[in-house]
């Protein structure tokens, strides 16, 4: 978010300085650069979409200066209006306002903060009720959306769709609505606002509008996120939305509106409608000085935490901390000690002695018995990745997350199939014939407090390898078994098949899978012994390559070589063929004819690009230019050319 230094200083009596209040925004942990001299363009994570405006920046100051953060509003009695609207999704959208505002006589040129806005920020102007929308989002955080009311109809309903509509949106873009949506449609059906996203052409404004009608929601994150990135749509107002707005904010930011409108203007008539589906119900937290002193490692008086989160805008009740309804961010201790973190400042807080309770002795070398395992399953063709510990599903035994960075990802996963399984689909996806994965991590779940152990888990599936001998051979259950003997042939391994059922993949082979924990292994002798990667030298030290997330290209070849001699030549010359298409190269058939003397070989050859899908023509003229250099080769012939 950008933001002037010269508008939130106005409000901050005392008149720090810009680079005051660049110190006290990192304190608070709003990352961000100061751009063009004076302007703040502030990185905010995504649960502050409390911060997303000059009110709510405010607010966070107020715990160091004396802050004004009211703007001026229209203070005259309001009639109530009239419209015939009907709200089929309370659940999506549980508060809402609308306001009608009919102008009569010609528009003054914009000064004041409407004026500031437009000439510091280097904003383009639209029309004037259009500008104002968006300075007061600008300025509240609280996005509105503004209709011609001369080309609204008196039927207006919020519903969420699954028809599909074709969309005209302000910007002059068409897009096709597809899936649920969450819109306002007229009685006839038509589509005039994908709600929280953008409005429709239709019903927008222009410098000739003299009657408005000012929509002013609430809409339920959930039911907007993602819908601007799958239509398109760069939108400020679903920015604001997705991250959750205040509820409880629409009387005051209709009449900072209209005040707006009337210092610009002269109104001639106005009206409201204001609609509350439910209750709001601030979270009410218990606010225990011990537990936070724990928490923070302070040692910090009832009053004083009581004190800083006054000054953040919190009630307290009875020992309870209720939070202010911009604030969805806050619903447990954690949250109220990192609040109070956040105004103590991090480095303010004393180091504590870490204690960490010290590891039972074992009798055998955990880590070497690691080592060995990993050895012996890279030596065998399988990759090791390293899986994200947070997962969508739940177990009965899993641990939540208070404040999970994804929310798609809020539980500790209690074993490793889930992650794996993400890894084989997502290899698959890129052409893989054969993966084959492994990972050592540690689970985690609650059975008499936290407890977390450590475990191998194996996938493998698809061709059994890239070379003559697996190439037509299948990965199964019993290649895994065969395979784990040579680890140790007295423990009884017992891979399972995961079915494909409900997995998206059209793929058939068959997904084996095996999961053990390291405990399990540490009273075998393991039959592996390391074997040196010549990789893996100081000097020929593997490098992470870029992943293509193009499609690759397969072309295959059928040799055949009368002089046996000349077959090494053929196989070094292919071999060693390179150029930045071409990705792969292996020989998948090998026979020999002894009655003809003649060998016969099969290469498959794979190109991908980086940059863009490969052509026909790109592929074409690499193969012709390997197929010309091979056929140079005494004895070397290519049957069906």
């Amino acid at each position: 978010m950008k933001v002037a230094y010269k508008h939130l200083v106005s409000h901050i009596p005392s008149k720090p300085g810009i680079f005051d209040i660049s110190e006290k925004f990192f304190q608070l942990g709003h990352e961000h650069e100061i751009i063009n001299g004076d302007i703040y363009d502030i990185e905010l994570t995504p649960n502050r979409g409390d911060c997303l405006s000059i009110k709510g920046l405010l607010r966070d100051l107020a715990v160091f200066y004396e802050v004004n953060p009211d703007f001026e509003i229209y203070k005259n009695d309001l009639n109530p209006l009239k419209i015939n609207f009907t709200n089929k999704a309370p659940n999506a959208c549980p508060h809402i306002s609308f306001c009608k505002i009919d102008l009569e006589g010609d528009i003054e040129p914009y000064k004041g903060e409407l004026k500031n806005y437009f000439d510091d920020m280097e904003v383009n102007k639209i029309n004037f009720f259009t500008d104002i929308s968006n300075y007061i989002s600008y300025e509240t955080g609280q996005p509105t959306h503004c209709y011609d009311a001369r080309k609204i109809k008196n039927n207006l309903s919020l519903d969420i769709s699954s028809l599909e509509h074709e969309f005209e949106t302000l910007i002059d873009k068409k897009i096709k609505l597809s899936g649920e949506n969450l819109v306002f449609v007229e009685k006839d059906g038509t589509v005039i606002n994908l709600a929280g996203i953008m409005g429709s052409m239709n019903t927008s404004c222009t410098s000739d509008t003299k009657s408005v009608i000012i929509e002013c929601a609430y809409f339920n994150p959930e039911i907007i996120i993602g819908k601007s990135v799958k239509y398109d749509i760069n939108s400020d107002a679903a920015y604001k939305f997705e991250r959750g707005v205040d509820p409880l904010c629409h009387e005051k930011v209709l009449r900072r509106f209209i005040k707006i409108v009337n210092d610009h203007s002269k109104i001639k008539n106005i009206e409201i409608f204001k609609k509350d589906y439910s209750d709001f119900k601030p979270n009410s937290i218990p606010l225990d000085e011990t537990r936070l002193n724990d928490i923070l490692g302070t040692s910090l008086s009832k009053n004083q935490l009581r004190e800083y989160l006054l000054k953040l805008g919190f009630d307290i009740r009875d020992s309870f901390a209720l939070t202010p309804s911009y604030r969805s961010d806050i619903k447990t201790e954690n949250d109220i000690a990192e609040e109070i973190a956040r105004i103590i400042g991090y480095d303010n807080i004393q180091a504590q002695p870490l204690k960490i309770q010290k590891e039972a002795i074992v009798n055998y070398d955990s880590k070497h018995h690691e080592e060995l395992i990993k050895n012996f399953l890279i030596n065998n063709g399988f990759f090791e990745v390293i899986s994200n510990p947070f997962v969508n599903s739940e177990r009965e035994n899993s641990i939540k997350i208070d404040n999970p960075l994804d929310s798609k990802r809020k539980y500790l996963r209690t074993d490793l199939q889930e992650s794996l399984v993400e890894s084989l689909l997502y290899n698959e996806k890129r052409q893989k014939d054969s993966v084959k994965l492994f990972e050592i991590a540690e689970v985690y779940y609650s059975s008499d407090g936290i407890k977390n152990n450590k475990k191998l888990g194996i996938i493998c599936s698809g061709r059994l390898g890239r070379n003559y001998k697996d190439f037509s051979k299948k990965i199964n259950q019993n290649y895994l078994i065969d395979m784990l003997k040579g680890l140790s042939n007295k423990i009884n391994f017992k891979p399972l098949i995961i079915s494909r059922d409900n997995l998206n993949s059209k793929i058939k082979s068959q997904i084996i899978y095996l999961e053990i924990e390291l405990d399990d292994l540490k009273d075998h002798q393991l039959n592996h012994k390391f074997k040196n990667n010549k990789n893996l030298s100081r000097d020929n030290f593997l490098k992470y390559k870029q992943i293509s997330n193009y499609p690759s290209s397969t072309r295959d070849l059928s040799f055949s070589i009368k002089d046996i001699d000349r077959y090494y030549e053929l196989q070094n010359h292919i071999l060693s063929f390179k150029h930045e298409l071409l990705k792969e190269i292996f020989i998948f058939d090998f026979f020999v004819n002894k009655k003809n003397n003649e060998i016969k070989l099969g290469i498959r050859f794979i190109f991908q690009s980086k940059k863009s899908t490969i052509t026909d023509q790109e592929v074409n003229k690499l193969m012709d230019k390997i197929i010309k250099s091979s056929l140079v080769i005494e004895s070397v012939t290519i049957p069906g050319l």
